[in-house]
């Protein structure tokens, strides 16, 4: 889980400080000691955690602080906010041109996972209303344009590629003129990455990008790699020019450091996080939200908008007569079960809900869910109706169409 190590940490900081009544500077600085070391835990940059600690400090000696009703919690706030600073302080949007089609350009190193990003974006942007297409620039590695039309088709999204040439700005070129005749107001175009950054990789991200001049250039990078992210991102920035970052596998960064430090350090904000392998897990990244959840005071904005997502207004409207009358029964259970696995995985949504992650080994496993929608639908109606049915022999009957469904879809 994402932040997983840092988040256990400074929760246990910050827990031991906030019901304090009064806190002196030696209380102070043996705090600011445990958050250094969990950051440099974290993996963050030396420098930045020394000018993060500086600036408490500064903050938090102020006699209005130490002299409050709440010295703690007034401490605790000025973590919390000089961790959205250092995160980027506020959402950084795409700037989307009101003359479309507007071009996306992807780049990054090979493994970095630009062509599922690529994917996970357009499925984004059609979600707020755009029409996207999406554009195989990456001619060297094999297999490269099969996988981008794979996501394409299992988004229904259409995918511009031209296997017989190696010319990416021509490429890029047509697909513009595609996007243009089929009105598509998008472009993204996933580009080749080297193992490493080389003369051969920029001289050809700068030709493209002096030739269709993209709106945004948007750098993915792999959060697990820590550091070795931020100073991916710096090089590309300096030869190339980027707009912002997208951090992949930000689900399986347990430290955090490369998205503690690659605002700081190149200037260029965060603007999208993958969070998982599902091409609808990707999030717009929001400091505010992200220090919240770091804290564990939990994102509510998050799970409401997931929740205005998967909402399905005719199943409510439907819901709310049956309840009037009384009449709910194991479909209706079943229904508003899938509506929340809409949402992404119960594990994932209680981390979401402030205080759920003190609960000491609090642990849900999504295949129970499994388990029990496999129950109902092995159900007859009347079953799911009255379950005062439910004899012996229903049960067994029950319990083999469940081992049916579950051997099946789990």
């Amino acid at each position: 889980m994402a932040f997983e190590g840092l988040s256990s940490r400074l929760q246990e900081i910050t827990r031991k400080i906030r019901g304090k009544a009064r806190i002196t500077e030696s209380d102070l600085k043996e705090m600011l000691r445990e958050v250094k070391l969990a950051l440099l835990e974290a993996d963050v940059n030396y420098k930045i955690v020394k000018e993060f600690i500086a600036t408490i400090q500064e903050k938090a000696l102020g006699q209005d602080v130490l002299k409050s009703l709440t010295p703690g919690q007034q401490v605790v706030k000025i973590v919390k906010d000089e961790l959205v600073e250092l995160l980027g302080g506020t959402e950084s949007k795409v700037n989307f041109t009101p003359n479309p089609p507007t071009i996306i350009m992807l780049v990054g190193l090979q493994g970095s996972g630009k062509t599922t990003t690529a994917g996970k974006l357009a499925n984004l942007f059609r979600k707020q209303g755009k029409k996207p297409l999406l554009v195989a620039c990456d001619v060297y590695r094999p297999a490269a344009i099969k996988q981008l039309q794979v996501v394409g088709k299992q988004l229904n999204i259409p995918v511009f590629a031209n296997e017989n040439s190696k010319d990416v700005v021509h490429i890029a070129k047509q697909a513009i003129s595609t996007a243009i005749s089929k009105l598509n107001d998008v472009i993204i175009l996933d580009t080749a990455g080297r193992l490493h950054i080389d003369e051969a990789l920029m001289t050809e991200l700068k030709n493209l990008k002096s030739s269709v001049k993209p709106h945004e250039i948007l750098l993915v990078v792999d959060s697990m790699t820590g550091q070795d992210a931020v100073n991916v991102a710096t090089q590309f920035n300096e030869e190339v020019g980027i707009d912002g970052v997208v951090l992949t596998k930000l689900d399986g960064d347990t430290r955090g450091g490369a998205a503690l430090s690659v605002k700081k350090v190149t200037g260029k904000p965060i603007k999208f996080a993958a969070t998982g392998e599902k091409l609808s897990d990707i999030e717009v990244f929001h400091p505010d939200r992200m220090a919240q959840r770091i804290l564990g005071m939990g994102d509510i904005l998050s799970v409401i908008e997931k929740a205005e997502e998967a909402f399905d207004l005719e199943q409510a409207e439907k819901l709310e007569k049956q309840l009037k009358k009384k009449e709910l029964d194991l479909d209706d259970y079943l229904a508003q079960l899938r509506q929340v696995k809409k949402m992404g995985s119960f594990s994932s949504l209680l981390k979401l809900i402030p205080g759920m992650n003190q609960i000491k080994d609090l642990k849900v496993d999504d295949k129970e869910f499994v388990k029990i929608e496999a129950i109902i639908c092995s159900m007859t109606k009347e079953e799911k109706r009255d379950t005062r049915l439910l004899n012996a022999s229903r049960r067994q009957r029950i319990a083999r169409r469940k081992w049916n469904f579950c051997t099946r879809y789990q």
